[in-house]
């Protein structure tokens, strides 16, 4: 699956924040959409945060404005490269998510935004296990990602995105039941809601 604009919109940044925004607009705007899974969250300035998978900074920026110390981890150094530029006040990790290079109990609150829908089930598996192993005891996972709509009008527009951008994985992942995953790996959920027809999910879970 997926087409030729999925590979541009990752070699051209630009692209890649029209598509961003036009998405956006569903929820209203990407001010908005990075603000869902932070919603309810009360964090000190003493206290530290990981965006996984962080890509060139988008959501970064509204991490580093809410709370303490913010790590930002990619996979990609020209992502990192972009985020450093664009969001100076973090400071940036390359590694896997579903390997993290950081120790056990490291972190108050673990974000990632429409990151998980680009894992396998296996590699799924791995980042929840490592995001509860780096989460200290009490620790918020949070993040928004693609789910499966519950209003069929929505529909139309998904499969056409996904079609156009994503790949086999985020078909999978609108069929998982990830907070059924979180339970099992020891997480309580706090929150979940939908968004834009049930097409976007905000879910936060506590470790125990």
């Amino acid at each position: 699956m997926a087409t030729i604009f999925r590979t541009w919109s990752y070699q051209y940044p630009w692209l890649y924040g029209v598509i961003s925004a036009l998405a956006a607009l569903n929820v209203g705007g990407e001010k908005r959409f990075h603000q869902l899974p932070l919603q309810d969250l009360s964090l000190t300035s003493q206290q530290t945060i990981l965006d996984l998978c962080c890509g060139g900074g988008q959501a970064t920026q509204y991490l580093v404005n809410i709370g303490g110390p913010v790590t930002g981890l990619d996979a990609s150094p020209k992502a990192l490269a972009r985020a450093k530029l664009a969001v100076p006040d973090a400071t940036y990790v390359q590694g896997m998510a579903e390997a993290l290079p950081f120790g056990d109990r490291q972190f108050d609150l673990v974000h990632t935004s429409v990151a998980l829908h680009e894992m396998t089930p296996d590699q799924l598996n791995q980042i929840l296990a490592e995001v509860y192993r780096v989460l200290k005891p009490g620790g918020i996972f949070t993040f928004v990602d693609l789910h499966r709509p519950s209003n069929w009008l929505f529909w139309p527009p998904l499969a056409v995105f996904m079609w156009l951008f994503e790949t086999e994985t985020a078909w999978q992942l609108i069929k998982t039941d990830l907070s059924a995953l979180l339970v099992q790996r020891g997480f309580a959920i706090k929150r979940q809601t939908l968004y834009a027809g049930g097409s976007l999910q905000v879910m936060q879970a506590q470790k125990h």
